[in-house]
């Protein structure tokens, strides 16, 4: 199955879905819903929140299985560095919370985006698969 930009980007957006509902410094995701309804819990906020559960499990199982801890932490210190030229270029301000929030946000759904497509990156750059061990007894 080949990969191409458009599942590059569904990839990376559902990605960004996934990190913007759990939290986002706009006051709408499931951190403030829980947040505000602390003292009565519904259903609807325990659905939501498995949901969510489920969908941090795959990307991060995926993410693990395909670049590793040594690959997810080369692959943030790329990200932070990237976040540091954009406070030396004076993009970025360290004192504006707000947007510092915003944008690890979003590296952190390209980072779980990567993580999903990275297996297939390497099979078409490399000719090889990676596959999950499993062990017959």
């Amino acid at each position: 199955m080949n990969l191409t930009a458009s599942g590059v980007a569904l990839r990376f957006l559902f990605a960004l879905l996934l990190v913007l509902l759990s939290y986002n410094p706009s006051g709408y995701s499931f951190f403030h819903w829980v947040y505000n309804s602390i003292h009565h819990i519904t259903p609807y906020i325990v659905i939501a929140g498995l949901i969510l559960l489920i969908g941090w499990g795959v990307y991060i199982k995926a993410t693990l299985n395909s670049l590793g801890i040594v690959g997810i932490v080369v692959l943030a210190a790329l990200f932070a560095s990237l976040m540091w030229l954009f406070i030396y270029w004076g993009f970025l301000s360290v004192s504006d919370i707000s947007a510092m929030a915003w944008v690890i946000e979003v590296l952190l759904a390209a980072l779980l985006a990567v993580g999903m497509c990275w297996s297939h990156f390497t099979r078409r750059m490399s000719g090889q698969v990676d596959v999950d061990e499993i062990e017959e007894k």
